[in-house]
């Protein structure tokens, strides 16, 4: 049972700060000039959260068009987690030192479908319950790359958008590969 709940534990505290550290990265990419603005505006709570791996990264990898210092620290926070998750298993992870970092690099896949998932929900539910609000520009800007392609290929039914539950089909799909592969190499699930 404590395996289970440590488990359980790593798994909440890492996924979330993969997710913020990949939400300011994601923000970065989608437009570099308008980041900062948004980020301060919505989501100060992600900069907080993440300044005190990302700024040392920047000194190493600095910033321009995507911010490979915060994906640097989402692919350490997955090395960490999978190590911690390894250790709680029984198994020495330098035995597995390779294919953990193969491991890392699927965990932050997951975590940045996961967070495709999240935005995308949040942006559906904001357009119907507050449009107006100040968090819809930025989630319309950072989900727009990937529903835009498909409202082009599905028509509008009576009004009705449904490029977000074509989203989540194929993301889900996606997750599912991604899951299946990292536990077929770890025997456990990330």
């Amino acid at each position: 049972m404590f395996g289970d709940i440590a488990r359980f534990l790593l798994n909440t505290v890492f996924t979330l700060f993969g997710a913020a550290l990949l939400l300011r990265a994601w923000i970065q990419g989608v437009d570099p000039g308008r980041a900062h603005a948004a980020l301060q505006s919505c989501s100060n709570a992600v900069m907080q959260a993440t300044n005190w791996i990302v700024l040392p990264l920047r000194k190493i990898l600095p910033g321009g068009k995507f911010d490979w210092a915060s994906i640097l620290a989402a692919f350490i926070a997955a090395a960490v987690y999978i190590t911690l998750m390894v250790v709680l298993a029984g198994v020495d992870p330098m035995l597995m030192l390779p294919m953990l970092a193969l491991v890392a690099v699927l965990t932050v896949l997951k975590w940045a479908l996961n967070l495709v998932i999240w935005m995308t929900i949040l942006m559906a539910l904001l357009s119907w319950l507050n449009p107006q609000s100040p968090a819809m520009p930025l989630l319309y800007q950072i989900t727009a790359p990937f529903l835009d392609p498909l409202r082009r290929i599905l028509p509008r039914t009576g009004g009705i958008d449904l490029s977000p539950i074509l989203l989540f089909v194929i993301v889900q799909v996606l997750l599912m590969v991604v899951t299946r592969v990292a536990v077929s190499m770890t025997l456990f699930g990330i």
